[in-house]
This record gives C-alpha cells, sequence and structure tokens, in this order.
C-alpha cells in the first residue's frame, strides 16, 4: 500500500514541471509575435520612405548665371595712395598780438600776399617813427662829421663812431619794420582756405594757427609700391586714379617722382603723380584707388564679382552643366563646383587666369544652395540692383 502512494507521488512530481512549461512558451511566443511586428512595421515603413525618395522629383534651385567675357584690359601696377597738396599750411602767426582784423571769409580762394589778418601794431609803429628819426638825425650826423674830417676839426676815429652809430640805427629801423611787417599775416600763396579758427580780438601767441591754406590745382597723389616694381615704373607713366568720393569719375596724371631708395621696414618703394584739378573735386587727404599704367591693352578673361567665391584653400565658380538628364529621362541644367585661378580686378570683374573655358556659363548669384549635381533653372531676371562693386 504504501508503496503504490510512493509510486504515485513521485509521478506527479514529474509531470509538474511539464505543466508550468506551456504558460512560458504561450508568453514567449506572444513577446516574439509584438516585437517582430514592431520591427516589421518599421522595416515596412523605412521601406515605404526609401520607395518615396526614390521616386520624388529631384528639387530644382533658381539662379542667375552668366558668360565668361573676353576684354580688353591695359597692363597696369594697382595700389592704393593719398592726396597731398602741393603746397598746403596751417597759417600761423610769427609774433604776439591782439586780432585787429579778420580779412578773409572760410572756404574761400586768395590770392599770393593777400592780407588774412592783421594784429595790433601800435606800439611798434610808434617804435618804428621814434627809430626813424634818430636814424634821419644821424645821418646828419655823419655827412657833418665827413665835412669836418677834411678839415681836421674831426678825428677819423670820431667819423668812424659817427658812421657805425648810424649803421646800427639803420639796422634798428629794418628789425622794427619787419616786426610791423610781421603783424600783418598774408596769404604766402594762392589757394584755398579751410574754416578760421580765431576771432576777431583775440591773442595770439607765436605758433597759434589762424586758417588752413591749401593749393589744390595741381595736386599730388603719394603711393608706394612694391620694390619688384620699381624697374616698371618710371617719371612720366600715366596714372590713373578714382575714388569713393569721385563718384566713379576718373582722373589721369603722370608720375613725376620716384623715390631713390625702398623703404627698410616694408620693402616698398614710394611714388608721386601730379593731376590737374581745375575742378577742385580732389581734395588733400583723399583715399584714392591708383593704376600705374605700364603697358599696352591685353586681351584678359573675366567673370563678374559676384560669380566667383573667394575662399581660403582655394577660389572657384559653379560651372553650369548642360545634357544632364533626370530620372524621367528629360534634360535639365546642372551645377558643379569649379576651381579657377583668378588675377587682377577691376569695377567689379576678376580676371581668370585658368580654369574655364571660353565660352563657360557660371552661376552669378544664388550659390549658397548650391551643391555638386544640384538641379538648377536659370533665372537672369534676379540681378543684383546696380553695380554695387563699382568703385
Amino acid at each position: 500500500m504504501n508503496t503504490n502512494t510512493e509510486l504515485e507521488d513521485d509521478t506527479k512530481v514529474l509531470q509538474r514541471p511539464q505543466s508550468m512549461r506551456k504558460p512560458f512558451l504561450i508568453v514567449i511566443a506572444a513577446l516574439v509575435v509584438v516585437f517582430g511586428g514592431i520591427f516589421g512595421w518599421k522595416a515596412f515603413v523605412s521601406y515605404q520612405i526609401a520607395q518615396y525618395m526614390a521616386n520624388m522629383p529631384a528639387r530644382t534651385v533658381t539662379v542667375s548665371s552668366t558668360q565668361v567675357q573676353t576684354e580688353n584690359w591695359v597692363n597696369n601696377i594697382n595700389a592704393v595712395g593719398g592726396l597731398n597738396a602741393v603746397q598746403g599750411i596751417e597759417v600761423a602767426s610769427e609774433v604776439p598780438g591782439k586780432i585787429t582784423v579778420i580779412a578773409f571769409e572760410s572756404g574761400h580762394h586768395v590770392e599770393k600776399g593777400a592780407l588774412l589778418v592783421q594784429l595790433d601794431a601800435t606800439a611798434e609803429q610808434a617804435q618804428l617813427r621814434a627809430l626813424k628819426a634818430e636814424l634821419q638825425s644821424a645821418k646828419l650826423d655823419y655827412a657833418r662829421a665827413q665835412g669836418l674830417v677834411r678839415s681836421a676839426a674831426v678825428s677819423q676815429a670820431q667819423l668812424d663812431r659817427t658812421k657805425a652809430a648810424m649803421e646800427s640805427l639803420e639796422a634798428q629801423v629794418d628789425g622794427q619794420a619787419e616786426l610791423v611787417g610781421k603783424k600783418s599775416i598774408r596769404a604766402p600763396f594762392s589757394g584755398d582756405l579751410g574754416i578760421r579758427q580765431v576771432d576777431i580780438g583775440e591773442y595770439v601767441s607765436p605758433g597759434t594757427e589762424i586758417v588752413s591754406l591749401q593749393s589744390l590745382n595741381p595736386i599730388y597723389a603719394d603711393f608706394t609700391l612694391p620694390e619688384r616694381h620699381l624697374n616698371d615704373v618710371k617719371t612720366g607713366q600715366q596714372v590713373d586714379i578714382i575714388g569713393v568720393a569721385l563718384e566713379g569719375k576718373t582722373y589721369t596724371g603722370t608720375v613725376t617722382a620716384v623715390s631713390p631708395k625702398i623703404e627698410r621696414t616694408t620693402r616698398n618703394v614710394r611714388v608721386q603723380a601730379t593731376f590737374d584739378n581745375p575742378d577742385g573735386r580732389l581734395r588733400p587727404g583723399m583715399f584714392v584707388q591708383v593704376s600705374v599704367v605700364i603697358g599696352g591693352a591685353v586681351e584678359v578673361t573675366t567673370l563678374p564679382q559676384t560669380a566667383i567665391s573667394f575662399l581660403p584653400y582655394g577660389n572657384s565658380v559653379w560651372l553650369i552643366v548642360e545634357g544632364v538628364k533626370d530620372k524621367s529621362g528629360a534634360e535639365v541644367l546642372s551645377v558643379e563646383s569649379q576651381l579657377v585661378n583668378t588675377g587682377r580686378i577691376r569695377h567689379g570683374r576678376v580676371e581668370i587666369v585658368s580654369g574655364l573655358d571660353h565660352n563657360a556659363q557660371v552661376v552669378n548669384t544664388g550659390q549658397m544652395k548650391l551643391r555638386n549635381g544640384q538641379f538648377i533653372s536659370v533665372d537672369n531676371s534676379i540681378l543684383l540692383p546696380g553695380n554695387i562693386l563699382e568703385p
């Protein structure tokens, strides 16, 4: 009896793990179905997105274009410089005194010798009159002494002393007359006046600035060139200048001086050119761009400055490629980046030394939206407002 009971118990123990395994397998199967469904759905969505992107038409970017042009440029050397008056000073008093007359208007033209300012010279003029009277008396004494020395009434030594006294008074009269003359401050040369710095009744000391005086016609342009151009520049060569304040007008002059030495610190040579300035638009201190003509015209290939991307690793353009086909087989335009070697820049255009054919079409505006192979459409109504790159 006991033996049968023990066998039944052992059978139940063996059957219990098998009965617990079934729910565990059901749970695992359910998890496999759930996660399989999730991963399957994600794979399906990814596949659908990939199919949509593959069949989606390529985005087209609208740009403006320009064509490489051939121009004749004069061979020249470019530099920057400043204008200086041929004659220009700050008129100042040489002697102290109180201003009694101001005889000029600010900004007017004056001729050489014109009175600008009169200082009070009452005391100096009185002293001059006194010295002149003494001189006249000394001259009479000397004349009498000359007559008396012949009759031995006056010795030669007395005559010499009389003559010395007369000559001393003459020197004093000249010195006093010079002092009185300095009380009248006059224009040392013809030119245009600036803004007066003094007022009537003001006491001025020696060196006090009264007004600027500048001779504007002709006028100098001073600039520097690297020493490698020393042998390219000679007196008499043509020089052109333009400036921001000149509204695009070009002035033409000639080289009138080349410094005989090279600046030790910069290794540059100083050059001076002279320009006629009849309208007075060129003013001392004005900043100008200088172009020294060193040869005849040469044929160059150019592009607008806006078409070129100036980058640290090299300058480039977006070259327009024709005959490219999209996914539907239609011919479209695309772009590719092209490195170019650039040269001189003039009036908003850049010389292309190498890297482009003479008939190449490139993107002029809209470069920021491009990448290699990008499809484009050209609309040349997209232009910059005016030639903003004109100097």
